[in-house]
């Protein structure tokens, strides 16, 4: 949902929210548990008893539907296939007869043996009608995690250290240290190791886990630094003397 959507869903709830009684908060929990759990299924009739007729759902891509679409693209998962979700740190804001559920959904997923574990903070908006809570918009967004640590042949991390800029007084340090890369992004500034995803090419550990993609001139040498955020390219232009391929 776009930004200013669920802003003036927000404005349109009652101005004093309380915190929801155990009672609601155990209801809401379990129509979100019983819509997680009929997606592997393909069970389309949870999803169109849950969802009000006018539902807004904004997945993790930004991709927008609304109930119609949602429970048509709904298919049991293939052989080979297999996932759940569990539902924590479920926080529950009461508006009258609105209500808005702000809960990870810790999923794990089975794809031929292969194991992945994706987490998901979401956001859902219910509202009663005849009586019975329904959900009336949904958001999650992924929530950046570790991922698996890669040995890249060949890599040398002395190729990198240096300092780039991008722009006058503003520049990034970029250290190896026995082995790991690391840079800052101001002096005194916390440390951002870099894990190998391939040569020139680095994942952050920070909270975005941003990819960092070292460039190389015409001979072979790192002459810039690109951070690639939000399907976006930053650039740094290497300061120090570029060092050499080897």
């Amino acid at each position: 949902m776009p930004k200013h959507l669920f802003g003036l869903i927000l404005l349109a709830l009652p101005a004093a929210a309380t915190a929801a009684t155990p009672p609601v908060k155990d209801q809401l929990l379990q129509i979100t548990q019983a819509w997680v759990d009929a997606i592997p299924k393909g069970d389309k009739s949870v999803w169109e008893r849950s969802l009000t007729d006018g539902a807004i759902l904004v997945d993790e891509f930004g991709r927008i539907n609304g109930k119609a679409d949602s429970i048509a693209s709904l298919r049991p998962f293939p052989p080979g296939f297999s996932g759940s979700i569990e539902l924590r740190d479920a926080r529950v804001q009461q508006y009258g007869d609105t209500a808005m559920l702000l809960v990870e959904e810790y999923e794990r997923e089975t794809v031929f043996g292969q194991s992945f574990v994706v987490r998901y903070q979401s956001l859902l908006t219910f509202v009663k009608q005849g009586g019975a809570w329904k959900i009336a918009g949904y958001e999650d967004v992924t929530i950046p995690t570790a991922p698996p640590r890669l040995d890249v042949a060949g890599l040398d991390v002395n190729d990198y250290p240096g300092t780039y800029s991008y722009a006058p007084g503003h520049s990034w340090t970029v250290r190896a240290d026995h082995g790991v890369l690391s840079y800052t992004t101001h002096p005194g500034g916390t440390a951002n190791v870099l894990e190998p995803i391939g040569k020139d090419v680095f994942m952050g550990s920070d909270d975005e886990r941003n990819i960092i993609i070292f460039h190389r001139n015409a001979q072979g040498a790192v002459d810039m630094l690109i951070e690639r955020r939000k399907f976006n390219d930053f650039h740094l232009m290497r300061e120090s003397p570029a060092t050499p391929a080897r």
